[in-house]
């Protein structure tokens, strides 16, 4: 929270809490749900939770349009072992399919904005970005923003801007550019590469 107070106090369009698993939220574990707390100092704040179920994404993203979250965010790019290891993260960009419905299921369930961070593939053999993004278009989210590396690069490397414009040109739903963003210029930068709605 004082992260995310700091962050808006400077500018930052809006902030999301950490990422929370579905399951988690569900079935109220309190560390989890300690995850969501915010102030109202922080709006416009996003949750952003994790999964790999229809159900039990849009029963959490429920939850969280009653704790009064402005939207709600689906983490589809996480590297971690352990999310992978639950289909979750990641893990959903390997399966177009499973996407389209955890997404939908959310999207149906919530009145609020709903969007998605995904990264560019599962390795660099499988970059397949632009497709992530149509079917999160076609399922009903507000924007993407795009982590410019691929699951097996995790954080290290460069990351490939060049993806980022590919999405946008592919897409009519804003993209958001994120990825060796760690200065100004670098956000001035990647807006000129890319042509990115916003930077994360």
């Amino acid at each position: 929270s004082p992260f995310r107070t700091i962050a808006r106090r400077h500018g930052a369009a809006m902030v999301f809490c950490e990422m929370t698993a579905a399951e988690g939220v569900v079935r109220k574990n309190p560390p989890t749900l300690e995850l969501l707390r915010y102030h109202e100092g922080e709006r416009p704040v996003g949750a952003q939770i994790c999964g790999s179920e229809p159900t039990a994404m849009a029963e959490a993203a429920r939850i969280c349009e009653g704790l009064g979250f402005d939207s709600i965010d689906l983490n589809y790019g996480c590297p971690v072992r352990k999310v992978i290891a639950r289909d979750a993260g990641a893990a959903m960009l390997t399966d177009l399919g499973r996407l389209g419905r955890v997404t939908r299921a959310v999207v149906d369930a919530v009145d609020l904005p709903v969007t998605a961070k995904i990264r560019i593939g599962w390795d660099r053999e499988s970059v397949n970005a632009r497709e992530v993004a149509r079917v999160l278009e076609e399922s009903g989210v507000a924007w993407v923003t795009v982590h410019a590396r691929c699951r097996s690069e995790k954080f290290t490397g460069q990351a490939h801007w060049e993806v980022i414009g590919e999405v946008k040109e592919g897409c009519r739903i804003p993209v958001i550019g994120n990825g060796d963003v760690a200065s100004p210029e670098d956000v001035l930068a990647m807006r000129r590469h890319t042509g990115c709605a916003g930077v994360m």
